[in-house]
């Protein structure tokens, strides 16, 4: 008897056990499904919609043209490029040069058969103090030239083209009548020369040319000047007390156009640049012996 219970036991285990196989061979061959907790969560494709190209795009990486970097301002792209701000803002059609963006695309060199900015035109204008850092809307468009036949003409040496003299070397002159260099020209520390001075000293311009910018606007120069002398040089004064010149005003070699100061500086100098096609260059190369 309890060997017919034992064979029982036994043949009740083998079937259990025949289930339970059959059941994992069912299951191997069709998976019940897996709940993925993470469906709700998971990141879909995103619908990008098409995002309107930045202002001259096409134009990136081309001669002639320049593209915004994060702190940017157009009076400094200008300034690296030997242009006046406002020829930059007409070159590229902008409505508010105060506004514009990382990675857009700007022209920096005038457009085939634009005349070249007109230099020698005098334009008389009062004294002024420092004008807003910014650029004033009401300027966004350069001021219009008059007639041909109202401008004052320009000096052409005897048997010069006028577009050659206009690219003449200037006759430079020091900024000050005196004052040791603080600092010398290094091209990446120091793009100019720092020259020391007492407050309310004269700065004069270094050679006849027209104002581009008389502001504050550019960071790390203070009340700063940028006169224009031709095609190829700029020169800037920067750390004024007092701006004495307004844009676009025409001044001679010698004149005073600003009194020195400490604006943005960490004493009374004066910092005095030369640039050549936008291009720092050493001024103690350029100006005369003392």
């Amino acid at each position: 008897m309890l060997e017919l219970l034992s064979q029982g036991r036994k043949w009740a285990i083998v079937a259990v056990a025949a289930v339970l196989l059959a059941g994992c061979a069912s299951s191997s061959r069709h998976p019940a499904p897996v709940e993925d907790r993470n469906a709700g969560t998971r990141a879909q494709p995103a619908v990008v919609a098409d995002a309107k190209p930045l202002a001259g795009a096409e134009n990136a990486g081309k001669a002639g043209y320049y593209t915004v970097r994060p702190g940017d301002t157009l009076i400094r792209i200008a300034l690296e490029n030997g242009q006046n701000w406002r020829d930059i803002v007409r070159w590229n059609n902008i409505d508010n040069p105060n506004v514009i963006e990382v990675g857009q695309v700007l022209r920096v060199i005038a457009p085939a058969g634009t005349p070249a900015t007109d230099i020698a035109v005098v334009r008389p204008v009062a004294p002024a103090s420092a004008t807003p850092g910014t650029v004033p809307p009401a300027q966004a468009a350069s001021a219009p030239r008059p007639p041909a036949s109202a401008a004052a003409p320009a000096a052409t040496p005897q048997g010069a083209t006028p577009s050659a003299a206009a690219d003449d070397e200037p006759a430079w002159s020091w900024p000050v009548a005196s004052g040791a260099v603080l600092t010398g020209f290094d091209e990446t520390k120091n793009k100019g020369l720092d020259i020391a001075g007492k407050a309310g000293d004269a700065v004069m311009a270094s050679a006849d040319g027209r104002v581009v910018y008389a502001g504050a606007g550019l960071r790390g120069y203070g009340n700063l000047i940028i006169l224009k002398h031709n095609n190829t040089y700029l020169t800037a004064y920067a750390h004024n007390q007092q701006l004495l010149v307004k844009e676009d005003q025409t001044v001679k070699k010698g004149q005073k156009i600003a009194e020195m100061g400490s604006s943005d500086a960490d004493r009374v100098k004066l910092h005095f640049e030369i640039r050549r096609q936008g291009k720092p260059v050493d001024p103690a190369k350029y100006l005369p012996a003392r």
